[in-house]
């Protein structure tokens, strides 16, 4: 198998903000752009925030066509102004005619380096092909990672025989970003959501991958209690367990699958679905409102509780693009407001150096997949200005 690395110099920078109203309030920008930069289609997208505050905006470029498989290389553009303005495209991973894609980020803080977990296939295969067993070659998991806020990139590794078993067959890092664990036992953990697939089940689980080794080596962790879900996004709760939220395939149920941790992710329990968080059968991303940032941690203290959550508000159709806040871990999300009320799917929230919420989503007048926008307001404008 060939793997090649490139990296692309950021000579130039993409425009400015357009005018929109509100100051620093809200404030969207197209980044990528379908059918532009060498593409035909940019779909699913990852973000990350460095300690130094540089954007990662993460996506897949698709060559050929709008579909998941085929010629698919793994891109990147970042922002050193809290993307106000965006450097020059680059390659991270492009393997010739085969797939490289579903990005999931995560910042270690205390070293500073950007991991970044990818999954491999051959780009003749295809999901359908290795759900069957009758694909040339499987599903497999890389690992890349940055030292320089992403300028540059250490050639992807694969992990695969460390966090797949042998009998899954489909399988997804993120796709989204990841967390640090930032208090309890397992203090400083990377932990990254994924799914799979058993072989001959025709089940879908969510699980998650962990390192305790700051990204130098990564394990299995557990899976959900439950099965018919895939995609989702793992989250820190203010007492240090982590929930996991899911894309639920159970259509009884037009809403998002939860699960919670005690252990760091090693087992997962208390299966529920949240009413509050209809969706239509679609990724969704979850972040705290508390940075890493240990200059904002102090001002953050009495919102350790707020969560942030986005995806395609409906239970039927992928439209609606919508950011939901709550105050309480999760439990109840008596704030929601649209980013975009058209076409929206895959979305990928993050907290900013500066306090603000950046939601980097899929949207488009006709179709989710004309162009990937990265959206930045602030709480007060998420809230209306409300006091909770």
């Amino acid at each position: 198998m060939r793997l090649w690395f490139f990296m692309i110099s950021l000579a130039g920078c993409l425009p400015l903000w357009p005018a929109s109203g509100g100051g620093d309030e809200h404030r969207q920008f197209d980044l990528f752009v379908s059918g532009g930069e060498g593409y035909h289609t940019f779909r699913i997208p990852s973000l990350a925030v460095t300690g130094k505050g540089t954007v990662l905006a993460f996506c897949e470029g698709r060559k050929k066509g709008q579909g998941d498989s085929g010629d698919i290389d793994l891109l990147l553009k970042r922002s050193t102004d809290g993307g106000r303005t965006w450097g020059a495209q680059q390659v991270i991973w492009d393997d010739g005619l085969h797939t490289c894609g579903n990005p999931c980020a995560v910042v270690d803080a205390d070293t500073g380096v950007v991991w970044l977990l990818m999954t491999w296939n051959r780009g003749d295969d295809n999901e359908r092909l290795i759900l069957d067993r009758k694909s040339k070659d499987t599903r497999r998991v890389f690992v890349s990672s940055s030292k320089d806020d992403g300028v540059t990139w250490a050639p992807p590794r694969q992990i695969t025989d460390d966090v797949k078993k042998p009998d899954w067959t489909w399988y997804a890092t993120g796709p989204g970003n990841g967390v640090q664990l930032a208090q309890g036992p397992h203090k400083g953990r990377l932990v990254i959501p994924c799914d799979h697939m058993v072989a001959d089940t025709k089940k879908y689980y969510a699980h998650v991958v962990y390192s305790d080794d700051h990204g130098e080596t990564w394990k299995l962790g557990g899976a959900s209690p439950k099965d018919q879900l895939n995609e989702c996004a793992v989250v820190e709760l203010s007492d240090g367990r982590l929930l996991l939220n899911m894309r639920n395939y159970d259509r009884t149920r037009r809403s998002r699958g939860v699960s919670l941790s005690d252990d760091g992710g090693m087992t997962w329990s208390g299966f529920y679905h949240d009413a509050a968080l209809v969706e239509p059968i679609c990724q969704a991303s979850l972040v705290r409102s508390v940075p890493q940032f240990a200059k904002l941690r102090d001002a953050a203290e009495g919102q350790k509780g707020l969560l942030l959550f986005s995806n395609p508000a409906s239970e039927k159709d992928r439209v609606n693009m919508t950011v939901r806040l709550s105050y309480d871990d999760g439990r109840t999300w008596p704030v929601a407001k649209p980013l975009h009320a058209g076409p929206s799917a895959y979305s990928c929230l993050a907290v900013l150096a500066d306090g603000q919420i950046a939601c980097l989503y899929e949207g488009g007048t006709k179709s989710p997949y004309e162009k990937i926008v990265f959206a930045a307001f602030s709480l007060a404008w998420l809230t209306g200005g409300a006091e909770r």
